[in-house]
């Protein structure tokens, strides 16, 4: 983030926060709290003052941090003493997750604990010592009231520097000693990897499920969206006696049931919620954010196309993803067709900041919708009683289990004259920053999920986020992929490694449904720039030092997190990406790449195979292939069956090419968009090079391993049969 002036306040102080773009900083302009944006001035303050930095991190769809804003930092004798101690910064954490990823670190490694707000103590270099979460205006059982946090913090910084500049350092050298987990070596032959390694990661993985309601682990409960991947893939391949593909189909299915009954998902406009302050997926906390939507549109996508099983049926899977990708477009599609970041926990009712307000439910206001008879049988149906779930205000609506078909019929004539009605309540605020990376995931989930789903219209949503991010957020003379944007205009710090991933894997995705070389051409520019960008020395890094004060808190070394969060790690999803393009290309040197960066995974997968969701999917695509499927031919339906017929196997290690139409609205033709001709160079695909179909003019399919190929396929049954062949011979 840039330096911020700002604007004179009617006191005649400077409101630093009032030209900021980040709806979070703006939700705090008003605060009596002197906050600066995080950057160089900031910190240049407080060594000026010879003061502490206070540092806020948060997000606009938070809903404790909207509690904490209220409590303290609206409170005037609370900002006054924060004014006089302390250099207060606040921080949007999905704009700058560099300072966030750093800073929650060393908030665990101090509290034991992470979250937002983040409340963190620096010195003016940048090096914490003291931190926390959410702090309560009055102290409450195991937790301290925020001024008594404050004056102890100023104490400390006052009567015992010296100890509290040693600690600073001693936690920025332990975090930076932490991260020699996380090295990846780029200069020498990957090792090879172990098959072993994936049937012992369904074992680990079977013994922290939630059997009963789905899921991992206990209350709060996150959908684990990047597990479910590695699940899904694991199962489709057959296993060698040792039953764990049928596992992993098992705990998918429970997992993907339990989430699509329950008050996670709203089962009214299909969005999912961040995650479930129950274990039962019972009580939500009701933000929605775009990276669990689009991921999760993509898992179930993937189970559909799998073929579901006992557990979870494909087509209740399908249903499921089908009003995920309709509620994507339908809330967070922004002009220009790139989606918004989230969707507000709370809603502000007379002015009173609600958790949850739009989604619930009592007895009396469903009847007042459906009438007595329709809205009783739907109550009980959908565990709406006369005691809110959540609050005094209701109950989210949700089964918690199967419909039988009369009661699905029922809910299907109950749930659009709900929806109508709950459209004219007051709605939470939408946050339409635009993240790069999480746009990324957007393009591949929704140009597969058009693909499996045979809605097209899903794939040209997809094209059309395509479009924005290169025209916005792609930097083309700098090679540099900018990080958000507002109002069509990319602002702020360049992006992280995880945003160049995930985008360069969504648009391989959108590449292999369209077929349209431009996708796959800006997908090697990002794979390119982020080598160049982040890989260095031999070392790969999440990225590229964007602050003198990030790079201090851990211990001036470059970091690199091989841990999931709620997306991949940046490192897993670049080690897919390279996959993928190693595939397309015949490129050795990304293929070996990727093959450093799963060396990552053996010390995670038996000990910590929750964390480590993306990088088990890869390696499974990396043991099974990567298999190279190219398409080439005439245009007809025959080719269209061939290419459908790819798009929709679910073999894990298969990569998809398929001679598109660029020749339609290329280089030559005035009407298309500026940014499709600059993205269509003549030049072919290595994949698709010398692929012709046959002598009659009919398609063919190439299957090939590492660029070669089998003789070439016609029918349809012969390429199923040949796929199904090639997963039993990894």
């Amino acid at each position: 983030m840039g330096r911020a002036r700002g604007a004179l306040g009617d006191d005649g102080t400077v409101n630093r926060l009032a030209s900021a773009y980040s709806r979070y900083l703006l939700q705090h302009k008003d605060n009596p709290v002197d906050w600066f944006p995080f950057g160089d001035e900031a910190f240049a303050e407080a060594t000026r003052r010879d003061v502490p930095v206070f540092l806020s991190i948060g997000y606009a769809a938070c809903h404790w941090c909207h509690v904490m804003a209220h409590e303290s930092f609206e409170d005037t004798e609370t900002a006054e003493y924060l004014n006089a101690h302390f250099v207060s910064v606040k921080v949007d954490r999905e704009e700058r997750p560099d300072v966030d990823s750093i800073y929650m670190a060393a908030t665990q490694a101090i509290s034991g604990e992470g979250g937002w707000p983040m409340s963190v103590f620096l010195t003016p270099d940048g090096l914490a010592f003291h931190a926390g979460t959410y702090f309560p205006p009055i102290p409450l059982p195991g937790r301290p009231s925020f001024r008594s946090v404050l004056e102890a913090v100023h104490e400390a910084w006052v009567e015992r520097r010296d100890a509290v500049e040693q600690n600073a350092r001693g936690l920025a050298a332990n975090m930076a000693s932490a991260q020699s987990a996380g090295v990846v070596r780029l200069d020498g032959p990957p090792e090879l990897l172990d098959a072993g390694l994936l049937p012992e990661a369904v074992s680990v993985l079977a013994r922290s499920e939630d059997a009963d309601a789905g899921g991992f682990g206990g209350a709060p409960k996150f959908p684990p969206s990047a597990v479910l991947e590695f699940l899904i893939r694991h199962a489709a391949v057959p296993d060698d006696g040792d039953g764990t593909a049928k596992t992993a189909a098992d705990m998918a299915g429970r997992a993907l049931a339990g989430m699509a009954r329950s008050a996670l998902r709203d089962q009214l406009d299909g969005g999912f919620d961040r995650y479930s302050v129950t274990a039962n997926w019972s009580v939500p906390h009701f933000e929605k954010m775009l990276y669990d939507n689009a991921q999760l549109l993509r898992v179930y996508s993937h189970w559909a196309r799998l073929g579901g099983n006992g557990v979870f049926g494909a087509e209740e899977a399908a249903r499921v993803a089908s009003a995920c990708a309709d509620w994507l477009l339908g809330s967070l599609q922004l002009p220009g067709g790139a989606l918004a970041s989230s969707l507000d926990a709370d809603t502000v009712v007379d002015g009173v900041h609600e958790e949850g307000a739009t989604y619930l439910w009592t007895p009396g206001q469903v009847e007042d919708v459906l009438g007595p008879e329709l809205g009783g049988a739907v109550c009980a149906m959908m565990n709406v009683g006369a005691k809110g779930t959540v609050s005094e205000l209701g109950s989210p609506l949700h089964p918690a289990r199967q419909l039988s078909p009369d009661e699905q019929e029922l809910w299907n004539r109950a749930q659009p004259a709900l929806l109508a009605a709950r459209t004219r309540r007051d709605q939470p605020a939408r946050d339409e920053k635009v993240v790069v990376g999480w746009n990324g995931i957007a393009v591949g989930a929704l140009a597969e999920a058009g693909a499996i789903l045979d809605r097209p219209e899903l794939v040209e949503a997809a094209e059309a986020v395509a479009r924005y991010l290169h025209d916005v957020h792609w930097a083309d003379d700098e090679q540099l992929l900018i990080r958000v944007s507002h109002d069509s205009r990319a602002r702020g710090i360049g992006g992280l490694l995880e945003d160049y991933a995930f985008c360069a894997d969504g648009l391989f995705a959108l590449f292999a449904v369209t077929g349209r070389k431009r996708w796959y051409r800006l997908a090697e520019q990002l794979i390119e720039a982020a080598c160049t960008r982040f890989a260095s020395n031999g070392q790969l890094a999440d990225s590229a030092a964007e602050s003198a004060q990030v790079f201090n808190a851990q211990g001036q070394h470059a970091a690199l997190d091989p841990f999931d969060n709620a997306t991949p790690s940046g490192a897993a999803a670049f080690a897919g990406a390279l996959l993928t393009y190693a595939a397309y290309s015949g490129s050795q040197e990304h293929r070996l790449m990727a093959g450093n960066i799963l060396g990552l995974l053996p010390p995670l997968a038996a000990r910590a195979p929750r964390v480590a969701g993306w990088l088990l999917a890869t390696a499974e695509a990396a043991l099974q292939g990567p298999v190279e499927a190219a398409v080439a031919g005439p245009d007809t339906p025959q080719r269209r069956e061939l290419h459908a017929l790819l798009l929709k196997s679910a073999h894990p290690g298969l990569v998809v090419a398929v001679q598109g139409p660029d020749d339609d609205d290329g280089p030559g033709n005035a009407s298309a968009p500026a940014s499709e001709r600059e993205l269509n160079p003549e030049a072919e695909v290595p994949l698709l090079l010398n692929r012709s179909g046959g002598p009659d003019g009919s398609a063919q399919v190439y299957l090939c391993r590492g660029m070669v190929c089998e003789r070439p396929l016609e029918d349809p049954v012969a390429v199923q049969a040949r796929l199904e062949a090639m997963a039993s011979e990894r």
